[in-house]
């Protein structure tokens, strides 16, 4: 397993991190979520991604139990705050009572002391973004958070984000935004906005919400199990039908695995590989429902794809690929 520098800060992180969004506390039992984190550090995989939302703060639980016994520094730990985990107006958003009382929750739930990156998991425009800082300025001061990050943000208010965090001297040094070889919606502004800020980008659904997994065949029911089934009749279902789940897209995917037999690799390692072929980007997360996925997914760690390879995958998505930086978020 490789590892890169986050942005222009000190910190390394596993080119390949490990995430639990949906699995973790949900679709997979503990014993199966322990043994994809085992198989994750056995992989040398040392970054783990969560947030305080993930599976109603199940999620944070459950990495914790499967992280015991690991030394806290050959690790990094990173969480999120934003989304609701609670009834009350204050159970959500950027406020620094809801910041402060989450990080708390989650430092608790994760059975640390800090945590290595914490995001701010959306843009939140109904809060001012220095109450914002200032108190994502004083969990560093306190030493509860080393650095921070932000996800779903676009280049406008990253730049703000940006401005403030230097003033405050907060170190901000991650976006965590979506990116594939579909999603390409980071490249025109948020992309130079954070290579100009040192900010690097650590990604998530590399592989299109699992539309790059090839599981979905053309004019073939959704295979039972996978996220596409396990996920029907939900808002996340019903946006990766009217997305991705189009025969031209599943023609082209379908094609994609005939390259990706080409030069010896599986589909999801072939969209691992190409997300990883990007100097902004520091690491890709994956997640799994079985330490199986975990073994075959991390063999994309130090692939390089050719030119050739790469303007190939171009040709076969040409007209299917989403540019729109407005769709951030």
């Amino acid at each position: 397993m490789n590892h890169r520098r986050l942005g222009a800060s000190g910190l390394y992180v596993s080119e390949i991190a490990f995430g639990n969004w949906i699995t973790h506390g949900a679709q997979v039992d503990n014993d199966t979520a322990h043994a994809c984190v085992r198989a994750a550090l056995d992989a040398g995989i040392t970054t783990f991604d969560t947030a305080d939302v993930y599976s109603d703060t199940k999620a944070e639980a459950v990495l914790s139990q499967a992280l015991r016994g690991v030394r806290r520094e050959s690790i990094e730990l990173c969480t999120k705050v934003y989304h609701p985990t609670g009834a009350g107006p204050n159970d959500r958003g950027l406020s620094r009572k809801h910041i402060m009382e989450a990080c708390h929750a989650s430092l608790h739930r994760l059975q640390t002391d800090y945590i290595d990156v914490y995001y701010a998991h959306r843009f939140d425009p109904s809060v001012p973004l220095e109450e914002t800082f200032l108190a994502f300025s004083d969990l560093v001061r306190q030493g509860k958070v080393l650095y921070v990050g932000v996800s779903e943000w676009t280049a406008e208010q990253i730049t703000k984000g940006a401005a403030l965090a230097r003033e405050m001297k907060v170190p901000l040094i991650s976006s965590q935004p979506q990116y594939s070889m579909l999603w390409r919606v980071i490249d025109a502004e948020v992309v130079p906005t954070c290579e100009r800020e040192g900010i690097g980008q650590v990604v998530w659904s590399p592989l299109a919400q699992g539309i790059l997994s090839g599981k979905y065949a053309p004019d073939q029911p959704i295979p039972q199990g996978s996220r596409a089934s396990t996920a029907a009749g939900a808002p996340f279902f019903d946006r990766l039908v009217g997305q991705w789940m189009r025969k031209e897209v599943l023609f082209a995917v379908a094609q994609l695995s005939a390259v990706a037999q080409e030069i010896g690799l599986t589909l999801p390692q072939l969209a691992i590989a190409w997300v990883l072929q990007h100097p902004h980007v520091s690491s890709a997360i994956i997640g799994a429902s079985k330490p199986e996925q975990v073994h075959e997914n991390v063999k994309a760690a130090g692939v390089r794809l050719d030119p050739e390879v790469m303007n190939q995958i171009d040709q076969l998505l040409d007209g299917l690929i989403e540019r729109d930086p407005a769709k951030t978020g």
